[in-house]
């Protein structure tokens, strides 16, 4: 397994654990935003329509997640550990976005 697919996993884990015992630990956003953060810094994309897709993707998919609240008994658990899950996301975003800034900086060389 390479770093990716290690750090996807735990995310999902942790989102997982967000929302079936939220009281144990206050700090599960940040727990998910530092998965994302550190994925993003160790897997960058480099295709830009790559990066527009995970940016749309960070915004719309909690949205849509809204809807299975209409579900039964699992609705509303189905839509938080996507929701959590988004976070993560949403952090593998920010850190891409910053690398990009970085790299508009720096120049090529």
């Amino acid at each position: 397994m390479n770093s990716n697919q290690i750090l996807v996993s735990l995310s999902i884990v942790v989102a997982l654990a967000a929302t079936v015992v939220p009281d144990v630990m206050p700090y599960w956003p940040l727990a998910l935003i530092a998965l994302g953060l550190v994925n993003g810094v160790m897997n960058p994309l480099a295709d830009a329509a790559m990066r527009m897709a995970y940016t749309v993707a960070a915004i719309a998919i909690p949205t849509l997640a809204n809807g299975l609240d209409a579900i039964p008994v699992a609705g509303a658990y189905l839509n938080t550990v996507i929701d959590n899950f988004m976070v993560t996301v949403a952090g593998f975003v920010i850190a891409n976005f910053i690398l990009v800034l970085i790299d508009q900086v720096k120049g090529s060389e």
